[in-house]
């Protein structure tokens, strides 16, 4: 018989939670290479912001590298899913090396956009994070027309006039709720803003974190699973306290939960970051069971079937579900 006190307890886990589109085609690129081509495979930066990913990776054979200069002459090098500049790509044909791009296909759209901008001569204005790989990648593209805007007051520092004509861009993992003062804000001080065709925000960051917010409002405690230097997860966590959550705490994975967070707490919620395997957040559930508490269940959102192809030399090697 159960007691009261595990009457009133209840485990909630949000979906969609984990994995995106991107990130399984970057984590995939670098499994069936290792397969097709042998280890050891060279990638540029972590493939994903995920130290578990990164660690299993490399016990099949890849070798995480900083910049290329680390990667021998005639070496296969993969590009994160974060994306790369120009000089990057330049630098890798003048070694000679073999490269195979695992930049997400969202993050890709917004090179073209800012090249796009950049070829009509218009300023661009990027709203991100200073330092984010993706930011870095995106300013290669144009960096004499880009300027980051990582806060909505950065808008008043603007050297412009208001009848010039701008663009602005998105670093991808941002959420709507993230960039629309932004966006707000150069309506208002530039009359003749230039959006991009469609919105550059990530399915995946917006849903996330919507998914969160249904459930944290009504949590004592919100655990987010995913790796520190994961912005989307960190940014997970904020948006679980901005909602209502009581408490809140991001874990790399089951071992780092402490037990005295859960001292009178009923109603927990748990959501990982889009850099996340499943197996984490699964162990992170049943560490729970082991502390008292039942077996989660699922508020789903919304549904996810988006997928993207491998890069061009790992197609024909594509024999795997992609909708996992």
């Amino acid at each position: 018989m159960s007691s009261p006190e595990s009457a009133s307890r209840r485990v909630v886990v949000a979906a969609p939670r984990g994995y995106c589109a991107g990130v399984d085609r970057a984590v995939v690129t670098v499994e069936k290479a290792l397969q097709q081509f042998g280890a050891p495979i060279y990638v540029r930066k972590q493939i994903v912001h995920n130290k578990h990913v990164v660690k299993g990776l490399e016990a099949k054979g890849a070798v995480f590298v900083e910049e290329l200069d680390e990667v021998p002459a005639d070496s296969l090098v993969i590009f994160s899913a974060h994306g790369i500049s120009p000089a990057v790509r330049a630098e890798a044909k003048q070694r000679g090396l073999r490269t195979i791009d695992a930049t997400c296909p969202l993050v890709t759209k917004v090179h073209h956009e800012a090249k796009r901008f950049a070829a009509q001569q218009l300023p661009i204005l990027l709203i991100g994070h200073a330092g984010h790989e993706e930011v870095e990648g995106t300013t290669g593209e144009a960096p004499d027309n880009i300027i980051l805007i990582q806060h909505p007051d950065d808008v008043d520092d603007l050297d412009m006039p208001a009848n010039q004509p701008v663009a602005w861009l998105s670093q991808t993992t941002l959420s709507v709720n993230e960039t629309e003062e932004t966006v707000l804000r150069l309506k208002q001080r530039f009359p003749k803003l230039v959006a991009p065709p469609s919105d550059d925000i990530c399915y995946a960051t917006q849903n996330r974190q919507d998914a969160v917010r249904q459930i944290a409002s009504h949590s004592d405690l919100m655990i987010v699973v995913g790796s520190r230097n994961s912005s989307n997860s960190v940014r997970l966590l904020e948006v679980a306290k901005e909602a209502g959550a009581k408490a809140a705490y991001r874990v790399d994975d089951a071992s780092e939960l402490e037990e005295s967070w859960f001292a009178g707490v009923d109603t927990i919620g748990v959501t990982s970051g889009a850099s996340v395997p499943e197996a984490l957040v699964d162990g992170v559930l049943d560490r729970l069971v082991e502390l008292g508490y039942p077996r989660a269940v699922e508020e789903r959102l919304i549904e996810e079937s988006l997928s993207f192809s491998l890069p061009p030399q790992l197609r024909r090697h594509d024999t795997r579900d992609r909708k996992r």
